[in-house]
């Protein structure tokens, strides 16, 4: 039954196409273990091919024994096995970071190498259903916005493909007792010190007694109906992006060393040589502050490549700044980011 349910959901999100090459992210536990399997059974009947990577963090005391189950398993089954060992904490340290984040971005650093290596165009990580309503109620708790609450897309960057979302974690856990998975359980799981192991362990179990015993179910169905109210809101702001912006060549106004103060014509040049958005001022206060909200992250990601960062509270001195319409005026919401409104015009400026 579960296998027949990750098929539809693999065809519903047209996840997979025949001759795809996948790198399956594989730590050895119940939801990767689970994952593996299925593709593995569906490897002849879809024409793909598989390839495991695996990290091994150095962080607990099974995490050897963890790197041999999974190595052992994919002789098993005949899949090539990669493998990675790198001490998560020290990175952590090293770069100021929390572990869960040092964590992550190494994983998925190295299945982006090893994809590069197999020359494999997808890769799947087995998130689930459960997961997927835990980071819905993490972003909740942090006062989160739409985009926020449709939790974890199905389908990131063409590439990344998460084929089990729709399982719960009863249901994979079943089915490893049904294949004889023997996986393994990662122990840290239970210790309450990270935000998510208190949603998962805490939290959701008691909405579940008190509340609602269908609360996985629930958060599942609120992340899809935001997921689709999100991707239509885009879909608007891409549109009014393309109406209001004044293309930099075109703009004789951008002959910076014009209008910007003084202390700053030596930096003209430079600028000239980075990306820069410039939108018209007077149509962009002609819409709702939705949309605008969502136009100033969006047109800050197309002149710098992201805006990690970027709060609310940034958000409305941009407007603020926006209308009042005030010539020679500029906000720096972060580090190397620059909005600036004069004549009319709204500049993102390095």
């Amino acid at each position: 039954m579960l296998e027949e349910k990750v098929m539809q959901t693999i065809n519903k999100y047209k996840m997979l196409e025949k001759g795809d090459k996948v790198v399956i992210g594989v730590s050895g536990g119940p939801d990767s273990m689970t994952l593996l399997n299925i593709l593995n059974n569906l490897k002849e009947k879809w024409n793909i091919n598989i390839f495991v990577a695996h990290i091994n963090h150095g962080i607990r005391e099974e995490a050897d024994e963890e790197t041999e189950y999974v190595k052992n398993f994919c002789e098993k089954i005949g899949v090539p096995f990669f493998v990675k060992r790198v001490k998560v904490e020290d990175e952590a340290k090293k770069l100021k970071i929390g572990t869960e984040e040092a964590g992550r971005n190494i994983r998925y650093q190295f299945f982006e190498e090893v994809a590069k290596k197999v020359g494999a165009n997808k890769i799947a990580t087995a998130h689930n259903a459960n997961d997927n309503a835990e980071t819905v109620l993490m972003n909740l708790l942090r006062g989160t916005s739409i985009a926020g609450l449709k939790g974890i897309e199905k389908i990131r960057d063409g590439k990344f493909i998460r084929p089990i979302l729709e399982c719960e974690r009863s249901e994979i856990e079943e089915y490893c007792k049904e294949k004889n998975l023997n996986p393994r359980y990662d122990k840290t799981n239970q210790e309450n010190i990270y935000t998510r192991n208190k949603i998962r362990n805490q939290l959701v179990p008691y909405l579940q007694k008190e509340f609602n015993p269908n609360i996985i179910e629930g958060m599942n169905r609120l992340a899809t109906l935001a997921k689709e109210e999100e991707d239509f809101l885009s879909k608007i702001v891409k549109k009014e992006y393309e109406r209001i912006r004044i293309s930099v060549r075109q703009d004789e106004m951008l002959n910076r060393e014009k209008y910007l103060k003084q202390e700053e014509k030596r930096k003209a040049e430079e600028w000239k040589t980075k990306a820069s958005v410039v939108l018209n001022l007077k149509e962009f206060n002609k819409l709702d502050k939705v949309i605008q909200s969502r136009l100033i992250l969006y047109a800050i990601e197309k002149a710098y490549g992201k805006y990690g960062g970027i709060e609310k509270v940034h958000i409305d001195a941009i407007l603020k700044l926006c209308q009042n319409n005030i010539g020679n005026k500029y906000i720096m919401p972060k580090k190397g980011i620059k909005v600036y409104v004069k004549k009319g015009k709204i500049f993102f400026l390095s």
